[in-house]
């Protein structure tokens, strides 16, 4: 189904930009890379769309605490990583979040340093009711639940492969930071029903074969993501090139919207590595 997108706002009234944070999940099945993605429920700004986990980075994100209870970069080094003087942590928190919130993924360590896993009935029922608590917007939840059993983020386990920022004179605008995971074995992704109604395991190829044929409704941070990763035959191939890639040549992708149709809307890409024209639909 095409997606008709709604005229831009003004843009002498542009809103303030709001840092977020995504994470494209993947493993590896039969016929190669998968990646998780869902449907989100029909309201809202990106209402009807297919997306990865992921969402806007929250203050309690930013807490110097979480250099204490995360595998990996600190503060420091996360803000180097993403060009920012401080508080770049804060992305792979909301991310690891995020995942937890929407997916029912938790990248996350025990307390003897290895990946979580949720196989049992009763620990998958105990972090349901985390991941409850944590979507019913209760406040000090992902600290609570680190401190009471025992984890550590696993934010090492992120790697950052891009970053866009929503297009002038839409009424609401996103700072966001990409990132690619490999899903922990253990446990398994599902959308929590609310913000999320449908989620699945799908190839890239097929994804953007899908897209193509208007059965998917993906946006251009979506497909382009997508694009990038399609032709990888491993999550350990290609988490190790993402890994290599230093962050400093990673581009900022602003879209600029050009017009639109009852066939979607068409942008460019104005970024070094994104040339041409890309139709959201």
């Amino acid at each position: 189904m095409n997606r008709k997108a709604p005229p831009p706002s003004n843009p002498s009234e542009a809103p303030s930009l709001r840092p977020a944070a995504t994470v494209l999940l993947v493993r590896d099945g039969v016929a190669g890379i998968e990646v998780f993605l869902m449907k989100r429920s029909g309201f809202g700004m990106f209402g009807g769309l297919h997306v990865f986990p992921g969402g806007k980075v929250d203050g309690a994100d930013h807490a110097a605490r979480w250099s204490r209870l995360a595998d990996g970069p600190d503060d420091a080094t996360a803000s180097r990583i993403l060009g920012l003087p401080q508080g770049g942590l804060g992305y792979w928190v909301a991310c690891i979040r995020e995942c937890f919130e929407e997916a029912g993924v938790l990248l996350a360590t025990d307390g003897a340093g290895r990946p979580l896993r949720l196989a049992a009935p009763d620990a998958r029922a105990r972090y349901e009711t985390w991941r409850g608590r944590l979507n019913s917007g209760e406040s000090g939840v992902l600290e609570a639940m680190c401190t009471t059993e025992g984890l550590r983020l696993a934010t090492d386990q992120l790697a950052y492969v891009s970053h866009w920022i929503t297009p002038l004179g839409q009424p609401t605008r996103f700072n966001t930071r990409f990132f690619v995971a490999r899903a922990p074995t253990g446990q398994d992704a599902l959308h929590d029903g609310h913000e999320t109604v449908q989620s699945e395991w799908i190839r890239p190829a097929v994804a953007l074969e899908r897209f193509a044929a208007g059965e998917l409704d993906l946006i251009s941070p979506t497909f382009k993501n997508l694009e990038a990763i399609a032709g990888f035959t491993s999550t350990e191939t290609l988490l190790d090139a993402k890994r290599r890639v230093d962050p400093s040549t990673i581009p900022t992708i602003l879209p600029r919207i050009l017009s639109f149709s009852e066939k979607g809307l068409e942008e460019v890409l104005e970024v070094v590595g994104y040339g041409g024209k890309a139709r959201a639909r």
